[in-house]
């Protein structure tokens, strides 16, 4: 009789359980969720090389890195990607960042006095002097123009202090709905915890060329910059700068905006182009081979066939609310086991099939003990 009891516990137990939703495996399920709807469409999550073909137009040409992404700069909508949301490091185009941030917060006539941290900044520098004042606007054309980590830390510190800065762009970002996107270092030289994505470059390229100071900057091939003064007082010949972004050399229709590079990041791309009134948008990241070729072609495909293709999904507004995208969190192997033991799944009982199967399961159990209390009382 005992056994029957436990049992028949066991089984009320395994029925009001799911009639209630009791076993559902929240950590799997929530990183499901937030991988199939990333910011920007569901499509956005599919793997390997997303795009819409047509039987008339052609595949899009390989491309070199990991993810990448094209977009109608003026409509937001997406014709090809391939792993969009991935984080990898962005290098120097975080600098488009540091750009879209300060732009809007300082006056472009403000000097800013060169410290001795400024010009001992590791990697691509404008050769800024120490002691020297610059206007924002000459500290922001050598960041832009010829990626000079001098002027980033520079413009950061002009702006109160690096740790001031780096918020202002985190918040930045924020507001693009850019969330793939951590800034922790204004001149996009690596560091722990820093990451972006072809998304979220696309958003920031996208806000920063909508800036005349900024589209005006990375479109310049090439500038003089004053320089400092002499030991004796005498000011030094221009600083002569040339534009890194070599597609802006090489493709009709380019105007900017910023790539980058470390040995950990590889090559990092953010490139546009107009045509025949149409303006694309291509971002790229970790690519293992340099040279402006693959976006070329990628850009030639884009213009051929772009109106032809049903997009995959849209670049989000400023502002615009979306749910949070949270990082995807591997569930434990227990859960893991448990979840698919679970499947295939199927929709969830009603939460009075489980009660009445309860009550029913007791009923049994009641009837069953009289029925052994009058035997034994004959």
């Amino acid at each position: 009789m005992t056994s029957f009891r436990f049992a028949v516990r066991a089984l009320a137990l395994s029925l009001a359980l799911p009639a209630t939703g009791a076993l559902c495996v929240v950590g799997p399920t929530s990183a499901a969720v937030a991988v199939g709807n990333p910011i920007g469409g569901r499509q956005l999550a599919a793997r390997g090389v997303i795009v819409n073909l047509t039987p008339r137009v052609p595949p899009p040409p390989a491309m070199p890195a990991a993810s990448f992404l094209v977009a109608d700069m003026d409509t937001g909508k997406i014709l090809v990607a391939r792993a969009p949301h991935e984080r990898h490091l962005p290098a120097s185009t975080l600098k488009t960042l540091t750009a879209l941030t300060l732009i809007p917060l300082l006056d472009p006539d403000k000097l800013i006095m060169v410290k001795p941290q400024d010009v001992r900044a590791q990697g691509t520098r404008v050769g800024i002097m120490s002691g020297t004042a610059y206007s924002v606007d000459t500290l922001l054309q050598g960041m832009l123009i010829t990626s000079g980590n001098d002027a980033a830390y520079a413009l950061a510190r002009g702006n109160d202090s690096l740790a001031v800065t780096l918020a202002q762009m985190n918040v930045t970002a924020a507001g693009l709905n850019a969330m793939d996107t951590v800034a922790k270092d204004p001149s996009g030289l690596d560091k722990a915890g820093q990451s972006s994505s072809a998304y979220d470059l696309a958003l920031i390229g996208r806000a920063g060329m909508k800036l005349p100071s900024f589209r005006r900057m990375v479109s310049t091939k090439n500038a003089t910059l004053p320089n400092g003064m002499t030991a004796d007082g005498k000011r030094k010949p221009g600083l002569k700068i040339s534009n890194h972004n070599k597609l802006l050399f090489n493709y009709a229709g380019a105007i900017g905006i910023k790539n980058g590079y470390t040995v950990a990041a590889k090559f990092t791309y953010i490139e546009a182009a107009t045509r025949g009134g149409k303006t694309y948008l291509v971002t790229e990241m970790s690519s293992a081979q340099a040279g402006w070729r693959p976006t070329a072609a990628m850009m030639d495909w884009a213009f051929a066939h772009g109106a032809s293709v049903a997009p995959i999904g849209d670049l989000v507004a400023p502002g615009k609310a979306v749910p949070p995208k949270p990082r995807p969190v591997p569930a434990p192997a227990a859960i893991q086991a448990q979840t698919s033991a679970q499947l295939p799944l199927e929709p969830a009982l009603p939460f009075w099939v489980g009660v009445a199967g309860v009550v029913g399961l007791l009923a049994l159990v009641r009837a069953r003990s009289r029925r052994s209390i009058a035997r034994r009382r004959r």
